[in-house]
């Protein structure tokens, strides 16, 4: 039996991951030129590609959100997943000005670490939830690990 859609819960649930990440990359965007000139390590992709990948990734997240949130389940285990769920985007949020504005490559690096246990414990509460709601956290999980070695081999490159 499928549930009808909750257009409310659905729009704000996929506009507040896109406007952190749009606000993230505003107040960034003069970093990120500045940090296209640097040595990369091997397999950093064109900018290009950041910014579409953080784009459906936050439209994953968003989704996987709106199915906790309308999910039939107690309120203090919703509310939990969904406090995990904000502070993984909060860290979403402080990671690339640590990383383009500020450039401080190690503490982004500490700070992603951060986020990629925030995220895997989010995964395991929206699973729990909803395994479709965890298994949209998947792609976010596999681009976490592959930006921690993009940050780990710029740190390296440029100490």
């Amino acid at each position: 039996m499928t549930q009808a859609i909750k257009w409310k819960p659905l729009l704000l649930s996929l506009a507040i991951p896109l406007a952190v990440g749009g606000f993230s990359a505003f107040l960034t965007r003069d970093g990120m030129r500045a940090f296209a000139s640097l040595p990369q390590p091997p397999l950093s992709p064109p900018g290009w590609v950041f910014a579409f990948v953080w784009t459906v990734l936050y439209l994953l997240l968003g989704l996987a959100c709106y199915l906790v949130w309308t999910a039939g389940v107690s309120e203090k285990r919703r509310d939990r997943a969904l406090t995990v769920y904000g502070l993984s985007l909060g860290c979403n949020f402080l990671w690339p000005i640590v990383f383009f504005t500020v450039r401080a490559w190690l503490a982004a690096l500490l700070l992603l670490v951060l986020l990629w246990i925030l995220g895997a414990i989010c995964l395991l509460l929206f699973s729990c939830i909803d395994k479709r709601a965890g298994k949209l956290l998947i792609p976010y999980m596999a681009w976490l690990s592959f930006a921690a070695y993009l940050n780990f081999g710029v740190w390296i490159l440029n100490r």
